[in-house]
């Protein structure tokens, strides 16, 4: 839990007599202010910290942020960036501006939810901190590559596959430790991934212990452990759908759990986009147990035509993006982001899913396009979190727009 901001000198927490609201009535008014104001309300007095951190934990809890990150379509370095959150626990989105310069060098990259990062042939530059303010930049890895896997699975930075043709091992693993600060040569990816060891056609879920890489269209699964260096697996996590009704497949992690979102018919019809929980047991898919479908009025929405939800018209959905943390599970179609997807997941015992359309605020309201490359991320962003970005080595650097 975020550390209770100090109050000003001289208020002891003894005026809440003259206040004119407080107790459970003050906590009911904080539980509707969006948690970007609350971290300036903790500095009002101390029975006001109190109250915030209370409201915060019995009446509106915190849900993780999902942070949008659009760069510029430019044919040519440096690539500009803009980042803007959307809090979901307000239901307001917020524009992050940031003085430290905004523009990179090389594209910017997320394998999965919490990491972004940019690599060029000389330099890997990170960040995993909640607001993606701090990076870190280290020596490249040997291997040369385009379109690695690169995932943080506790301290250590995991680099795999996606090497340049003229690289001698397409599935060549290094690892760099972030306490360390040095690079270690690991296993190769397993043969089976040799013909799509890319991030193109992988998706990555990771905890503190492990790392998974799916492939998108087959389902096969393999894992990586960082203390041993080397892999598990394969095995299909399409083994279950005996009708063949799933045709392409990502995975995430939600409430520590390994979850796979499918969807099913055909891109050109696309009859549901279902969520199971994948229970795994030495090494070997144990169980694949549904706990959601997406409602049908949001998957037309996912999917990108207004005109179906009216009856006519048509739209394709070849792909779908998640980026997750805690319970929440956020959805995205690569093709079409105009309506984004807030799936929450109940804790373990409880599968009901609850379902939630966003809509994306980075979309020109004009032709309904994004302007640039749209990065998704997903992080656990509390009181602290903004208290410390407010005062990013000066009051000026870091500031919050709430847009909507």
């Amino acid at each position: 839990m975020d550390k209770q901001a100090v109050a000003p000198e001289g208020d002891s927490g003894s005026n809440t007599n003259n206040s004119i609201v407080h107790g459970d009535i003050l906590e009911a008014i904080l539980s509707q202010v969006p948690l970007i104001d609350l971290a300036s309300a903790c500095y009002v007095s101390r029975s006001w910290n109190r109250a915030v951190f209370s409201s915060l934990r019995r009446v509106n809890k915190i849900k993780p942020w999902l942070l949008l990150h659009t760069q510029s379509q430019r044919t040519m370095a440096p690539y500009l960036t803009t980042a803007h959150a959307y809090d979901a626990r307000s239901h307001v989105w917020i524009e992050i501006k940031n003085n430290q310069p905004s523009s990179f060098d090389f594209l910017l990259r997320s394998s999965h939810s919490t990491l972004l990062y940019t690599l060029s042939p000389s330099k890997l530059s990170f960040s995993f901190d909640p607001l993606h303010l701090a990076w870190h930049h280290v020596d490249a890895p040997r291997v040369w590559r385009t379109d690695p896997v690169v995932a943080l699975v506790g301290d250590k930075v995991v680099v795999a596959g996606g090497a340049c043709d003229f690289e001698d091992d397409p599935l060549a693993v290094e690892m760099y430790s972030v306490d360390t600060r040095a690079w270690e040569i690991c296993q190769s990816m397993p043969a089976v991934l040799k013909d799509s060891a890319a991030s193109t056609w992988l998706s990555v879920a990771v905890n503190s212990r492990q790392l998974y890489v799916t492939e998108k269209y087959s389902g096969i699964t393999v894992s990586f452990d960082p203390s041993t260096k080397g892999w598990s697996g394969p095995f299909h996590l399409r083994q279950f759908d005996h009708e063949k009704k799933v045709f392409y497949s990502v995975i995430t992690f939600a409430n520590d759990r390994l979850i796979a979102v499918g969807l099913t018919g055909e891109a050109e019809d696309v009859k549901s986009l279902k969520i199971w929980q994948v229970n795994i047991k030495g090494g070997s898919l144990e169980e694949l147990k549904e706990i959601g479908e997406m409602p049908k009025a949001l998957l037309e929405k996912l999917k990108g035509n207004k005109e179906i939800c009216s009856g006519s018209g048509s739209a394709s959905l070849t792909s779908v993006s998640v980026t997750s943390m805690g319970d929440s599970v956020y959805l995205n179609n690569p093709s079409n982001s105009e309506d984004l997807v807030l799936c929450e997941i109940g804790e373990c015992g409880d599968d009901e899913c609850k379902w939630s359309e966003i809509k994306n605020v980075v979309v020109d309201e004009e032709d309904a396009k994004i302007k640039g490359r749209l990065i998704l991320t997903c992080s656990s962003v509390g009181i602290g979190d903004l208290q410390r970005a407010l005062l990013h080595e000066n009051p000026r650097s870091v500031y919050f727009k709430q847009i909507q």
